[in-house]
Parts: C-alpha cells; structure tokens; sequence
C-alpha cells in the first residue's frame, strides 16, 4: 500500500531534527489549516532555497550569493578568522553579534571512531587562507568535546608555523557543549576571553 500524500508529508516532516511523529503530524495540520499564508509560501521557499542556496566557495558558509554575505562584507575585519565546525556555529556567533571577523566552516570535526580523519574535513583551504598575508589571528570556536579538543590540538600543530596568533574560545563554554546550543550572553564571554594556546 503507498502512503498518501499527507502520510508523506508527515513522514518527511517526522525526519526534521526535533520532530517526532507526533509533532510531525501537529505541523502537517497547522500547515494545512494555514495553506494559503503558511503553507504555500514555506514550499515555495524550500524549492527556491534547494536550487538557491549554496555553501561559500571562500568560508563553507550557506548562502545563495557566492562569496557570501559575510565573506563580502568591506566592514569585517580581514585580519581574523574564526574556525567553527559546522554552518549552525557560524550563526550561533552571528547570532551573538560579538565577532566581526570573517569565518572558516570545517564541515565537521575528527572522530576515529566516526572515520572523520583531516582529508574530509575543509582543513586544507584553511591552511590556504590562515597563510594569507592579511591573516593575523585565527580563533579556534570549536565544541569543548573530545573530538573538538582533538581538532583543536590537531589544528594547533598545523598551524604553528605561521606567523599568526592561535587562539581558542574560553572555557565558559561547558565541556560536552555545542555551540549552536549555548545562550548568546555565554558565546560573548567565551569569545571576548580568548588566549592563545
């Protein structure tokens, strides 16, 4: 038996990260019961952010301009630059509107255990922009996890010798934290008190 059109949609909604079967099911409704103010709108903007949207030649960042909106900002500071491990700790410090330098999206951080080694992380083109002559400081804002911890001390090691200031986020980050979880009063803190490693 196909499930139906509405079986599918609350199927694929169920997937969404924080949905489960039952709030997949609350959200087909609502949607259905806003269909022209809601529903309509949200399929038009999910087909034009599919063909649209794309990750940032430059930083990794999602964006439908390439370079994108940050990297092509003339006010942001060239001279730093932030590694985060994923798109969502970029904007969870855009969010908190305490930095102003320019980004570098790894696309994830190294796990043995996952078989995420460097060659599939975007550690190459950071080598590439942290050796840039503009480039003064680069921040480590990765997750206070193991495998954060690991990354940064990797990323320390292959960074060390460039003429550059390694810094890492403070430890008002609490260990085991995600940074696209943390409130934007404790990304602040964790980014002003910084210090080299």
């Amino acid at each position: 038996m196909t499930p139906t059109t509405l079986d599918q949609l609350i199927q694929l909604l169920a997937r969404l990260p924080g949905l489960g079967p039952r709030s997949a099911r609350r959200a087909a409704l609502h949607l259905l019961k806003k269909r022209e103010a809601l529903m309509l709108p949200l399929a038009q903007a999910i087909e034009a952010a599919a063909h649209e949207v794309k990750a940032c030649s430059e930083c990794g960042n999602l964006d439908s301009l390439d370079p994108c909106s940050i990297c092509r900002d003339p006010r942001r500071d060239p001279s730093q630059l932030c590694v985060v491990e994923e798109v969502g700790d970029l904007w969870a410090l855009e969010r908190a509107a305490a930095f102003k330098g320019r980004y570098h999206v790894l696309g994830g951080k190294l796990s043995a255990l996952d078989g995420v080694g460097p060659e599939q992380l975007n550690i190459a083109g950071l080598l590439r922009r942290a050796a840039d002559q503009s480039i003064k400081e680069v921040i480590l804002a990765l997750g206070a996890t193991v495998e954060g911890q690991t990354t940064a001390h990797y990323l320390t090691d292959r960074l060390a010798n460039l003429p550059i200031t390694v810094t890492r986020l403070a430890h008002g980050v609490p260990v085991g934290g995600e940074l696209d979880y943390l409130d934007d009063g404790t990304l602040t803190a964790a980014l002003k008190a910084r210090r080299p490693l």
